[in-house]
C-alpha cells in the first residue's frame, strides 16, 4: 500500500497548490489508499473443488478535490478526482476537471470548518472551537496492514478446517450414515470468504490547513454451511479489529446451525411473537429505519420523523447511538473524511429521537434553512450538538475509504441498547410460544422510507419457541417478513443483554445487535416450490 506519509505530503502539497490560484477561493484535498484482501471458501462433498479458492487483492489510491472558485455570480463548486496519481500533474488535471464541472449551488455555505461543537466520549458537549478537537489515539492494526498472501490463505482454510471439523465430529450426522466416509452423500457444503480492509487517508482544506491522516482496518468473515439431502441451512459471521482476534469461528459456527436446522418445520401465515436475532434487527434497522434517521432527509422533507426531534417515536425500551470513535469497535476510526472529529450521536434515547446522522453540507444548509424549524421540530441552532457532521464518510464499493466519492452520511458503529437487559433465556420467557428469527435476506422497503413497510425472508437459523424454550428448526424459506419497522420499534418486549457485531451484506458499517423480543410480528406463508436450501 501507498505509505501513510506519502498522502500526507501529497495533501500538503496540492492545497499549496490550490491556494495559489487566483480564481480559488476554499479548497479541499482528500488523498486515500485503500486493500481489500478476500479469500473464499468453496467445498462441496460431492462435487471435486478446491475448498479454498480465489485469494485476491484490490488495491486504489489517488486523491479527490473539492473546490470553491470565485465567479462573477458568487461562489462556484466543483469536485473531481485523480487515480493512482498523488503528483503534482495529477493535482492540476483533476483541477482542470474540477473548474470545468464547476456549478452555482444556492444551498452551500463553505468547505467544513471546525466550528461545530463535539461531543466528547463521556457525551459531554464541548463548545466550537477555532480548531477542532484533537482525535483519539489510533485505532488500527499494524498487523492487517502488513497481511501478506500466505497468511490470508492461512485464514481462509483456518475457516475451512473449522467447519468441516464440525461436520466430521457430528454424532447428528454419523447418525445417518453406516460408515463415517458416506458422510460425503449428505451433500455437506460449506462457503464464505475472511475480507480484510486496509485504509489510508490524509486531507488538509482551507479551513483546516494543517494535514490530518488516519488508518482504519478491519477483518469480516461470512459463512454459509448446507446439508443439502436434509433441506438445511446455516450461517455464522463475524468482526473484529485485529488480526489476532480472527480465529476462524464463523465457519464452525455455520455448520453447527446447519446440522440444528435439519428437517425444518413450516407454519402457517400469521402474527407471531418473536426474538429477532442480531442479523435480522441489523437488517431491518438499517435498510429501513436508519435512511429516516439521516439529517439530508430532513432536509429533503423525506423522513418519516418530520418535525418530531426531541418527541417520542419508539417504544421507552430502546436506544440507538453511533459512535465512531470509541476504541474497541471495528467501525472506529479517529476523524471523518471530512476532517472532523469522529464521536457518539445519540439517535434515540428511551423511545425519544434526540440527534440525527449528518455531515458537514447537511449540517450547514439545515441551519440556514427558512424552513429548518418545521423539518426538525425544533429550531436547528438550539440542535446543533444533536446534528453535528461527526458521520461524513466517502465509502467506496466493498469498503475503503474512496478518494472517487464525495462525503456522504454513513454510520460508523451503530449500538443498539435497552433499558433493562434481559439473557437469552428471559427474551424466550417473554415471548412463550413464537418464532426465533436467525437469519433473513432480501430485505427491502416497500411504499418508500417513509412508509415504513418492508419486506424479507427467513432463510436460516431459526426455530419455534415453544413454552419459553427453542423447539423445532424452521424450514428455510417457507416464511416471509410483511411488516412496518414502526411497529416493530415500538412492539417492543425486551432486549438482550448481548450485542454482537454484525456488518449487512455491501456494508462496511458494524451494528451491535442485541436480541430483541417483540409482539404482533407479521409473517405471510411461502407456498409453492421456493423452500429449497440456496
Amino acid at each position: 500500500m501507498i505509505p501513510l506519509a506519502k498522502l500526507r505530503r501529497a495533501a500538503k502539497d496540492a492545497l499549496a497548490y490550490l491556494s495559489a490560484q487566483d480564481d480559488v477561493d476554499q479548497a479541499e484535498v482528500f488523498a486515500s489508499a485503500n486493500g481489500n484482501l478476500t479469500v473464499r471458501l468453496n467445498y462441496t462433498s460431492h462435487i471435486p473443488n478446491n475448498g479454498v479458492e480465489e485469494p485476491k487483492s484490490v488495491e486504489s489510491h489517488g486523491l479527490g478535490l473539492r473546490v470553491a472558485f470565485k465567479s462573477p455570480r458568487g461562489l462556484k463548486t466543483g469536485y473531481a478526482s485523480e487515480p493512482t496519481g498523488l503528483s503534482l500533474e495529477a493535482v492540476q488535471r483533476a483541477l482542470v476537471k474540477a473548474r470545468n464541472g464547476a456549478v452555482h449551488d444556492p444551498e452551500f455555505v463553505s468547505l467544513p470548518k471546525p466550528d461545530v461543537p463535539h461531543i466528547s466520549e463521556m457525551g459531554d458537549l464541548t463548545p466550537a472551537q477555532n480548531h477542532p478537537p484533537r482525535p483519539g489515539p489510533n485505532l488500527h492494526d499494524p498487523a492487517i496492514m502488513r497481511l501478506g498472501n500466505n497468511r490470508l490463505v492461512e485464514a481462509g482454510w483456518h475457516m475451512m478446517e473449522r467447519g468441516l471439523d464440525v461436520f466430521q465430529a457430528s454424532e447428528e450426522l454419523l447418525s445417518l450414515v453406516s460408515q463415517p466416509q458416506e458422510l460425503l452423500n449428505l451433500g455437506l457444503i460449506l462457503g464464505g470468504d475472511a475480507v480484510f480492509l486496509q485504509e489510508r487517508m490524509a486531507i488538509a482544506s482551507t479551513h483546516m490547513p494543517r494535514v490530518q491522516s488516519d488508518q482504519s482496518t478491519m477483518v469480516m468473515s461470512f459463512a454459509t454451511a448446507m446439508v443439502e439431502t436434509r433441506a438445511a441451512k446455516g450461517s455464522g459471521w463475524s468482526v473484529d479489529t485485529h488480526l489476532a482476534s480472527f480465529d476462524g469461528a464463523a465457519a464452525a459456527e455455520a455448520a453447527r446451525n446447519a446440522i440444528s436446522s435439519m428437517d425444518g418445520e413450516r407454519l402457517p401465515s400469521g402474527d407471531y411473537r418473536v426474538v429477532l436475532g442480531p442479523q435480522p434487527l441489523t437488517e431491518i434497522l438499517e435498510w429501513v429505519l436508519l435512511p429516516g434517521l439521516r439529517l439530508d432527509m430532513f432536509y429533503a422533507g423525506a423522513s418519516p420523523f418530520m418535525g418530531k426531534l426531541r418527541q417520542r417515536v419508539a417504544s421507552e425500551r430502546l436506544s440507538i447511538y453511533d459512535h465512531g470513535a470509541q476504541p474497541g469497535l471495528a467501525g472506529s476510526k479517529r476523524i471523518t473524511d471530512e476532517g472532523l472529529p469522529t464521536g457518539r450521536t445519540d439517535l434515540i434515547r428511551d423511545g425519544v429521537l434526540v440527534g440525527l446522522l449528518s455531515d458537514y453540507y447537511n449540517y450547514q444548509r439545515i441551519l440556514n434553512d427558512p424552513q429548518g424549524r418545521e423539518k426538525l421540530g425544533v429550531a436547528p441552532r438550539s440542535a446543533a450538538s444533536s446534528i453535528a457532521p461527526r458521520n461524513g464518510f466517502r465509502a467506496g464499493n466493498g469498503g475503503g475509504r474512496d478518494f472517487d466519492s464525495l462525503p456522504s452520511i454513513k454510520p460508523t458503529n451503530l449500538l443498539i441498547e435497552g433499558q433493562t437487559p434481559h439473557s437469552q433465556e428471559e427474551l424466550l420467557g417473554l415471548v412463550g410460544d413464537g418464532i426465533y428469527i436467525g437469519r433473513i435476506w432480501y430485505t427491502y422497503p416497500v411504499n418508500g422510507i417513509a412508509a415504513g413497510d418492508f419486506s424479507g425472508t427467513i432463510v436460516g437459523d431459526s426455530y419455534v419457541i415453544k413454552d419459553g424454550r427453542l423447539g423445532a428448526p424452521l424450514k428455510a424459506n417457507t416464511l416471509r417478513m410483511n411488516d412496518n419497522v414502526f411497529r416493530v420499534i415500538n412492539g417492543i418486549l425486551g432486549i438482550g443483554s448481548q450485542r454482537r457485531p454484525t456488518v449487512r451484506w455491501s456494508s462496511d458499517q458494524v451494528t451491535w445487535a442485541p436480541e430483541v423480543a417483540l409482539a404482533g410480528f407479521q409473517l405471510e406463508e411461502i407456498c409453492g416450490h421456493t423452500e429449497g436450501v440456496f
